[in-house]
């Protein structure tokens, strides 16, 4: 409760200082339809207006909220393309491009994390790896990753492999690096007193390994799997923007700014928000239970 209390605030604050905004955002459409009309739109007029656009600059947050039940439980339970009605996830619903975006970031994930994994055992116990790829590793991350999907997406057509595989590069790419750097900090967290006690046992590197280096890199593990699923999350979303995918949360982006549909656009954002959120919540739990099997403190 100690801790729910200060997130409660801080999103009241930030909901208040949403609909404060609102109102200026749309006001200049509003005041220019009474005009036209030949109408003297007073204050209480002018607030419900931009309220209650159908495409404002700025959706209010009950928009958002009303589009976003509206196209997930709504559109799952009584639309004539929802799960309902046909057995299968409609294509107008935000739970339908969120799985299909979901699948690419899972994929991507797995791959980005054991890809650091090994990456990081490597530059531990490598001095050449230590020299050469920990630079690599990082320059990688300089290149702005806009600029870099579209050349993979190209290259990997060209070559025939379309669909899951590109998007999951792209979230491997994103993913890989916060497990590198985690992982190679926890590697090495033991000190030389606990590797000089391991040295004693006549311990191998196998040994030293998997009973000291291993356990003590735990909590970077987790720490940096946490923002490997919300890096993940975005380089799917991303990788379906150049591509021009009819199907997922970076497709739903895309069309709501070509028709100029804000509260889609906001309703998506607010989709791949609560995805990231879950997702970070899960490796949470996770983390939570194994270390408190492994007997350190969550």
């Amino acid at each position: 409760m100690r801790n729910l209390i200060p997130v409660l605030v801080v999103t009241a604050t930030l909901i208040a200082l949403w609909y404060a905004a609102v109102v200026p955002m749309n006001a200049q459409w509003a005041q220019d339809q009474a005009r036209r009309a030949g109408q003297d739109l007073g204050f209480a007029a002018l607030i419900s207006e931009t309220m209650t656009q159908q495409r404002p600059r700025l959706p209010a947050p009950h928009q958002v909220m009303a589009e976003l039940w509206n196209s997930t439980v709504v559109e799952e339970m009584t639309g004539r393309r929802g799960f309902m009605n046909t057995g299968s996830l409609s294509n107008r619903s935000l739970v339908y491009h969120g799985w299909v975006t979901l699948s690419a970031t899972l994929l991507g994930f797995a791959i980005g994390s054991a890809l650091g994994v090994a990456l990081a055992v490597g530059i531990v116990h490598n001095r050449a790896m230590d020299a050469s790829v920990m630079p690599w590793a990082i320059a990688s991350q300089t290149i702005p990753i806009l600029a870099i999907a579209p050349m993979i997406i190209v290259v990997l057509n060209a070559i025939g492999i379309t669909g899951l595989i590109p998007k999951a590069i792209i979230s491997t790419y994103l993913s890989f690096f916060p497990v590198v750097v985690g992982m190679v900090k926890g590697l090495r967290a033991p000190d030389h007193m606990q590797l000089d006690l391991m040295r004693t046992y006549s311990a191998n590197g196998v040994q030293v390994f998997g009973k000291l280096r291993w356990p003590s890199s735990m909590p970077y593990l987790f720490a940096s799997l946490k923002v490997a699923i919300a890096a993940a999350l975005v380089g799917a979303i991303v990788a379906e923007l150049p591509t021009g995918a009819v199907a997922g949360l970076g497709a739903r982006l895309l069309s709501g700014s070509y028709y100029g549909q804000t509260v889609q656009i906001w309703s998506a954002l607010f989709a791949a928000a609560i995805l990231a959120a879950s997702m970070v919540a899960l490796i949470g739990l996770i983390q939570r239970a194994t270390l408190k099997r492994m007997g350190m403190a969550a």
